[in-house]
């Protein structure tokens, strides 16, 4: 059912209702260093088959994950958000890793060589805007990362070894994007709601 189909249903009182959407704050990849990642994930699937691994064009650095809420309310908070000072980031990616339960990895990613505390203030400003909205707060301190696979098992998968990443240059990010999540058979596919400047 598409997003317009959603915002023109009738509800109980037979009002509209709240149009909700899966949404979350996100640091986009330059297109190159999605094309140079590609082939690479293509070779840790072949390897790890036992991980759902992140398509290139979906690869980006999470800020803050909003869960389903009401369209309107994540474009408030993308608005407030808009309104303070927000900085351009400099930004390397490091080495993988992993959040493990036990021996069994849950999550595998990669890391920030540069610019982790830059990212990690801009969550800051995130979360509070998403706090002052009414959101519960995170519970876990911030670890910025770039998702590169997930296990399919829910208790996790052991982690074969994987080749090393490849070595991509530093870039300047100008941009802090709020995306939707459109939840389907063959993955999810984001979908940019708005634009924020990194100046």
């Amino acid at each position: 059912m598409g997003t317009e189909q959603l915002g023109q249903e009738a509800g109980d009182k037979g009002g509209p209702r709240p149009l909700k959407v899966r949404a979350f704050f996100g640091v986009p990849l330059p297109e190159r260093h999605r094309a140079a990642l590609a082939a690479y994930l293509a070779a840790c699937e072949r390897i790890g088959p036992d991980f759902r691994w992140t398509p290139a064009e979906n690869l980006h650095l999470t800020v803050r994950f909003l869960g389903h809420v009401e369209l309107a309310l994540a474009e408030a908070i993308a608005q407030r958000v808009a309104a303070t000072n927000l900085a351009g980031l400099d930004l390397r990616l490091g080495n993988p890793g992993s959040f493990k339960r036990g021996k069994l990895a849950r999550v595998v990613w990669l890391g920030l060589a540069a610019g982790e505390r830059e990212l990690g203030e801009l969550a800051k400003i995130v979360e509070a805007e998403c706090v002052r909205a009414g959101l519960d707060g995170e519970s876990r301190p911030f670890h910025a990362h770039l998702t590169l696979a997930r296990a399919r098992p829910r208790d996790g998968a052991a982690l074969p070894s994987l080749p090393g990443p490849p070595d991509l240059e530093p870039w300047r990010a100008n941009e802090l994007i709020l995306y939707q999540s459109h939840l389907g058979r063959s993955g999810s596919v984001y979908e940019p709601l708005r634009r924020l400047s990194l100046s």
